[in-house]
């Protein structure tokens, strides 16, 4: 009986025990607490959970009445090793010292299949804001705005991953060929994603800037899981504004440090759940690519936008000086030649033929037989008077009409001719 009660003691302190512990450790653990970043505590049991994804940076608010200077023109340092994303120079600004250049710099893609879109000033409400780049596996909208080495204006056309690694497109791209291999050329995606930027304007929007609105895949792109600008991407940032040669206030919008030649150091992301970079393809396809008809319309309705928009400007100040000139010599020669020609040509022609025709007619049947005189006189003078009258009106001569109605009534007094031979021989024979 003994070992029997202190057997059953024994179990019951042990299911005591028992009961007490995971009451310690929900106590020790409270909800909503994290493990490894994988599994999550609910207060009975840990749960297996998704990595939340880096949200893409928010634009930053601010409201900027001066609008960013032009892109300076610079050349591209060469890529020096493989896998580097080419990640533009751009204008930032301090709140203190104004803008200032950010050198563009060749930086490590965070994970395979990446790819950087920069970003960009944007007009809006009366300001310009600038709108942070973010890295993602598909280039997003950044304003349209023509950076040069790759960037366009509308996607990404210097180059593209391939499987496991990252092919350039040396048609815009700078490579270091010793050390990148994976090369190809094509011009042809480049002339269809270039969006005309001749004044190398750095913003979109507004009356001066880009005229390019987000394409459907530049805005599917923007709710692609993004990562921010890395820590090196950042402190790269801060370096140049510690730099006075970088200040607008000091080198007038011309800076002298463009681009750096040293990349930037790697910082290692995990890539989107369920992404998988492009599989490889020959070199000879990646060479033949082209860029979809949404992205060619895109940029060559853009294009024409721009040009509109930069001849507007030069327009109002050339159309003063053309109107003056234009103005004098089109109303002075106007107004001198048409009246003269028209008056001098009908006027001599009507009073010449009108005069010749009329008296010979008369004194050639005055001599010949009376019938046939009378059938000629007949048909002329109603051939001719009919066109001359029509015509002396549509030229205005009131006063020369006049004088040939009367020679209409000269054929006929055609019986005086008969009494005249007939009253000569009278006084003839009286004198006889």
């Amino acid at each position: 009986m003994t070992w029997l009660r202190s057997t059953l003691g024994l179990l019951l302190a042990l299911v005591v025990f028992g009961a007490a512990t995971p009451q310690q450790a929900v106590a020790q653990i409270p909800a909503g607490t994290t493990r490894n970043g994988t599994f999550v505590w609910d207060g009975e049991k840990w749960e297996p959970v998704e990595p939340v994804p880096v949200a893409a940076p928010a634009p930053e608010i601010v409201s900027i009445q001066i609008e960013p200077p032009p892109l300076p023109v610079y050349e591209q340092p060469p890529c020096p090793a493989p896998n580097l994303m080419w990640t533009p120079g751009h204008w930032a600004y301090d709140p203190i010292d104004g803008y200032f250049w950010v050198p563009g710099v060749w930086v490590p893609a965070p994970y395979v299949g990446s790819l950087w879109t920069p970003g960009y000033w944007g007009w809006a409400n009366g300001g310009y804001g600038f709108h942070q780049g973010y890295w993602g596996p598909h280039i997003g909208f950044y304003g349209g705005v023509n950076y040069g080495g790759g960037f366009m204006g509308i996607g990404f056309a210097g180059g593209t991953w391939n499987g496991g690694v990252f092919a350039y497109n040396t048609a815009v791209v700078h490579v270091n060929v010793s050390v990148v291999t994976n090369v190809y050329v094509n011009t042809t995606i480049v002339q269809q994603t270039t969006i005309v930027n001749t004044a190398n304007v750095s913003f979109n929007g507004g009356p001066h800037g880009v005229q390019h609105q987000p394409t459907a895949d530049e805005q599917i792109a923007e709710h692609d899981q993004h990562v921010a600008p890395t820590a090196f991407q950042q402190q790269h940032v801060a370096a140049a504004k510690a730099d006075p040669t970088n200040l607008v206030k000091n080198n007038g919008g011309h800076p002298k440090n463009l681009a750096a030649t040293k990349p930037l150091a790697e910082e290692k992301h995990a890539a989107p759940a369920g992404f998988k970079p492009p599989p490889p393809k020959p070199v000879s396809e990646l060479a033949k690519a082209q860029a979809p008809p949404a992205t060619v319309a895109a940029a060559k309705a853009a294009t024409t936008k721009n040009a509109t928009v930069a001849k507007a400007t030069p327009a109002k100040t050339e159309m003063k000086p053309t109107p003056k000139p234009e103005a004098k010599p089109e109303t002075k020669p106007e107004a001198k030649p048409t009246p003269k020609p028209e008056a001098k040509p009908e006027a001599k022609p009507a009073a010449k033929p009108a005069p010749k025709p009329e008296a010979k007619p008369e004194a050639k049947p005055a001599a010949t037989p009376a019938p046939r005189p009378e059938a000629k006189p007949e048909a002329k003078p109603a051939a001719k008077p009919a066109p001359k009258p029509e015509a002396k009106p549509e030229a205005k001569p009131a006063a020369k009409p006049a004088p040939k109605p009367e020679a209409k009534p000269a054929p006929k007094p055609a019986a005086k001719p008969a009494p005249k031979p007939a009253a000569k021989p009278k006084p003839g024979d009286e004198k006889k």
